[in-house]
């Protein structure tokens, strides 16, 4: 993958206003602890829908909880953790090989979906809707998404963006998307690069027969490729955004969470 920078900020760059909205960084009870956790809901919704969302290879920085804010003027609470906490900070590394050494290696599957689960449990505390859950994630956390639809039955909905299908970022990681596919409590919907060569569209096609073989939520899974966008085409902080691609790709996602978690 075509990793141009990890931090920074481009022309494109969206900031999105919090005004109408509950929203702040927190502290979450976990297993062994408490981690640091972002989360974004709207002020004049009582119980909404619960959204997780899933940190880019990057951790939690700006663009993830942009985003938590823009799911919350939608309508859902939004609540992202830094799922790197006992690894390490993402946020001092400048060389993606060396954060993915140093960090993401490290980072087991099973602790990110602990930690996801104590965070549900957490936002039922503060009032979101949990029975009616849905979890979105980016680069990294698209591959994660794939692999909590898998793991959580209260999970109704999930929107991978452009997550590995067939591999994981290290030895930690022994299942894939791929392998649970045909397990799924909730539909996912893909959303891929079609220029992305650390996800090639052989994975692609891959995932979408699995799919097309496993249980009604796999079934009902959908996976659309972009073919003119690269990895991280919704990243508007990062020269491969794609705006056209990505303000479709936006629509297609709010429509799959109105309709699961309605």
């Amino acid at each position: 993958m075509n990793y141009s920078k990890i931090t920074g900020s481009t022309d494109s760059t969206i900031q999105t206003s919090a005004e109408g909205l509950r929203h702040g960084m927190t502290e979450i009870p976990v297993q062994d602890g408490t981690m640091t956790a972002y989360f974004a809901a709207p002020s004049a919704i009582e119980r909404p829908p619960l959204i997780l969302v899933i940190q880019e290879v990057f951790g939690l920085h700006e663009h993830i909880k942009d985003i938590c804010r823009r799911l919350a003027h939608e309508g859902y609470m939004a609540v992202a953790l830094e799922l790197y906490q006992r690894q390490g900070d993402a946020s001092q590394y400048g060389d993606i090989t060396e954060l993915v050494r140093d960090i993401v290696a490290k980072v087991p599957d099973e602790q990110v979906l602990a930690d996801l689960d104590a965070s549900v449990d957490w936002a039922a505390a503060q009032g979101a809707d949990v029975g009616r859950l849905g979890v979105t994630g980016f680069c990294w956390g698209g591959r994660l998404t794939w692999m909590y639809a898998a793991h959580n039955p209260q999970c109704r909905a999930a929107v991978a963006w452009y997550g590995r299908l067939t591999v994981g970022h290290g030895p930690l990681q022994v299942e894939n998307p791929v392998d649970v596919a045909g397990r799924l409590h909730a539909p996912v919907l893909g959303l891929y690069g079609g220029q992305d060569a650390g996800i090639p569209l052989a994975d692609v096609r891959r995932m979408q027969e699995t799919l097309k073989q496993g249980n009604e939520a796999a079934q009902s899974s959908r996976i659309v490729v972009y073919p003119e966008s690269d990895h991280a085409f919704y990243a508007d902080y990062r020269p491969s955004y794609n705006a056209r691609d990505a303000s479709e790709a936006w629509g297609k996602a709010v429509a799959w969470f109105d309709r699961l978690l309605d």
